[in-house]
């Protein structure tokens, strides 16, 4: 990366004041970081787009994007879906970050690709748990951990969604649960468990307790979203504002560097799904995602309508709540097996005989 930071360098126009030729000009990569950051993109795709660019460059031989064009590109994502045979999801992250590169941050109308090798598309069902094993799987942790994998299953939450929850987002007068800023940018509701109402009271009290020593260190602080830190100062401190699964100790902000408190990093929920699909005997490749998946599909199983889980998943297009349809417990359409319709019967089956 040496090679393409000599390049940024030697760009500095002649017309430039005296004095300015010593200022570095910045590297492509912190531009890339830059523009993900006034667009409010997670920290995950800020990572992403970063790691393709790197990847985009190793494999031209540390060429300057701006020496390479549409060829390139369409070079290097065949590359990915022939030799690497990356997943069609890998390779779209691919094309999205270096299209986001080329027309975002260095200004460049990249034509249409037409002729990119595209990863075959696999149609894969999710993988879903039944009620059984969820509750064996759900008896295994308690505390922070065990209140986030249950809260994960009884709403339906994507797993930042549930780390990211702040203490106002919960109304347990109403057992109302808002998720703010979800995938696509867009807040929606859904329900609190009546059964984890008792248990989320006492991690509310927990989490005052806990603000209230950060109060007293001066380390009262959390990150707030968009510019409501400069519009409301003074929010960072408000209890209200505080995630509700915090950290037990504070960290640094890698965007910031800013210390305080954080939530619970998403990969120790991970690490306790893991052991607890072992220590539950669960042979499924179950994830913490797996939990989402179970809960829209035994609300289907339930008889509620498909329209309700859509919602309630905060998915945009009922097509995509419709595969859930495909992992119910007799399929979508209800179909029952002619063997267990002939163990049903009071008299086995015969052949036709004609008269």
């Amino acid at each position: 990366m040496q090679a393409l930071d000599s390049a940024s360098e030697a760009e500095v126009s002649t017309d430039t004041p005296p004095g300015l030729n010593d200022i570095k000009p910045k590297r492509l990569e912190d531009q890339i970081r830059e523009a993900c950051r006034v667009r409010h993109f997670s920290l995950a795709t800020e990572k992403a787009y970063t790691h393709w660019y790197k990847r985009f460059v190793r494999w031209a031989g540390l060429r300057h994007p701006r020496e390479m064009g549409a060829p390139e590109v369409e070079a290097f994502l065949s590359f990915l879906a022939n030799q690497r045979e990356v997943a069609p999801s890998t390779q779209n992250q691919a094309l999205a970050a270096l299209l986001f590169l080329y027309t975002q941050v260095l200004k460049t109308e990249v034509p249409y690709m037409a002729n990119v090798q595209r990863a075959k598309p696999k149609q894969r069902l999710p993988v879903v748990l039944s009620v059984p094993e969820v509750q064996r799987l759900l008896s295994i942790h308690q505390g922070a951990n065990g209140l986030v994998l249950r809260l994960l299953y009884g709403t339906g939450m994507r797993l930042m969604e549930g780390l990211r929850l702040r203490v106002q987002d919960l109304d347990l007068e109403r057992l109302v649960l808002t998720v703010r800023d979800g995938k696509g940018g867009k807040d929606r509701t859904t329900m609190i468990p009546q059964t984890l109402a008792p248990e989320l009271a006492k991690a509310i009290t927990a989490r005052r307790v806990m603000h209230d020593m950060d109060l007293a260190k001066g380390m009262a602080d959390v990150a707030l979203p968009h510019a409501l830190a400069t519009k409301f100062p003074q929010a960072g401190k408000s209890f209200g504002w505080q995630y509700l699964f915090a950290a037990a100790d504070y960290s640094t902000c890698p965007r910031t560097g800013a210390i305080r408190r954080h939530h619970i990093h998403e990969k120790t929920i991970q690490r306790a799904m893991k052991q607890a699909v072992h220590s539950a005997g669960i042979l499924k490749p179950a994830t913490v995602h797996t939990l989402r998946h179970s809960f829209a599909t035994h609300l289907l199983e339930a008889g509620y309508d498909i329209r309700t889980v859509q919602e309630l998943l905060g998915h945009n297009d009922v097509s995509t709540t419709m595969i859930y349809t495909h992992v119910t417990q007799r399929g979508g359409t209800g179909t029952r097996s002619p063997l267990d319709q002939m163990h049903m019967m009071r008299e086995p089956l015969r052949p036709y005989a004609s008269a």
